[in-house]
């Protein structure tokens, strides 16, 4: 009796999973009837297509926006990434306008945006690496720099670069860091903490007429290695200038034949170079120079804001080394989150 009872209930549709599935075939068909029997699907979404469209093109041709007016290029290149969370706005606007022109016309934008960063999106880190530096700035006012520096110095950095040192802050991240880093060099509202031997040490002039970047040789267990520390000029969103940058990439442009000038053939960069490596205006640094993020980090590594992270302002580049994983450290008292890179110095990098 239980077996044709069992049988029989069979036979009327099935039970748990199998009436499950039956239901949701059900639905979906429902669905694409109705697509199938409407005349429309490809008349209705137009307006949303062409957003679609438009969108892909920003993405594609990115470098072609001028930066005449209110340096509108290097602004959409600062948070291009974002304009990745339109492709699905687009998309649920597809649906709901039942258009079939809309869905497939937000493929191209997606497929742009997986181009550009899908390579972000996978963990290209290792376990290797040899030497790790870090780079923090750190706030002129920074409420806890005792805090920040006992945290910076836990990291386990061989190498430690911060940017927008105070005069009066000085004192205080040089007694803190004392007992992890036994050389230290500063020049203006930079500065550098290592366990090696600095030497070399030098203001490198970025045309500001006051010092924010430094060069100096590390004596590593591994030979010489060129450190440069810099912190260019902030950038600034107006309404009446829009992204004011003239003074940012400047200073890029003096950093870059700086380090072109370089005898030493491994060289670290450390900073906050207040742009992305998406800015066409840090060509004449990033042109030369590998990014630790993009070549050995997982996800985007957003640094600034601390509070909401939104970009990668925040850079560890490299040359003559290959880096093996990059990340973001914990927050600190700072408006910018630390970031710190672990680098092979004995296998040469590209």
């Amino acid at each position: 009796m239980a077996q044709q009872a069992y049988m029989t209930e069979t036979d009327n549709g099935g039970s748990g999973p199998e009436r499950r599935g039956d239901r949701f075939r059900r639905l979906v068909n429902r669905l694409l009837s109705g697509w199938r029997d409407d005349p429309r699907i490809w008349r209705r979404g137009v307006v949303v297509a062409a957003v679609a469209l438009l969108l892909a093109g920003v993405m594609l041709l990115h470098s072609r926006i001028p930066n005449a007016v209110g340096n509108l290029g290097s602004l959409t290149e600062t948070f291009l990434p974002w304009l990745g969370l339109l492709i699905p706005v687009l998309l649920l606007a597809g649906v709901l306008r039942r258009s079939a022109t809309a869905l497939i016309a937000v493929l191209l934008p997606a497929i742009v945006w997986l181009n550009l960063f899908g390579g972000l999106l996978t963990d290209k880190q290792s376990a290797g690496g040899d030497f790790m530096v870090a780079t923090h700035n750190v706030n002129a006012d920074n409420p806890d720099p005792t805090g920040t520096a006992a945290r910076l110095a836990a990291s386990g950095a061989e190498v430690l670069a911060l940017e927008e040192l105070t005069a009066s802050a000085v004192p205080t991240y040089e007694k803190a860091l004392a007992s992890t880093y036994k050389y230290h060099a500063v020049e203006g509202t930079v500065g550098l903490w290592s366990k090696y031997r600095l030497t070399g040490v030098k203001a490198v002039d970025i045309k500001l007429g006051w010092t924010r970047a430094m060069r100096a040789t590390v004596a590593t267990p591994d030979g010489p290695l060129a450190v440069y520390v810099a912190h260019l000029p902030s950038v600034r969103v107006k309404l009446d200038a829009g992204f004011t940058a003239r003074q940012r990439d400047t200073s890029a442009d003096a950093l870059g034949e700086a380090i072109v000038d370089e005898t030493l053939p491994r060289v670290i960069l450390l900073g906050d170079l207040n742009g992305t490596m998406n800015d066409r205006s840090l060509n004449a640094v990033t042109s030369q120079m590998r990014s630790t993020q993009g070549a050995a980090g997982s996800g985007f590594g957003f640094s600034w804001p601390a509070a909401f992270p939104m970009a990668r302002i925040d850079q560890i580049m490299v040359k003559g080394v290959e880096p093996e994983s990059s990340w973001t450290l914990p927050r600190t008292g700072s408006d910018h989150l630390p970031v710190a890179a672990r680098v092979n110095l004995t296998t040469s990098g590209s």
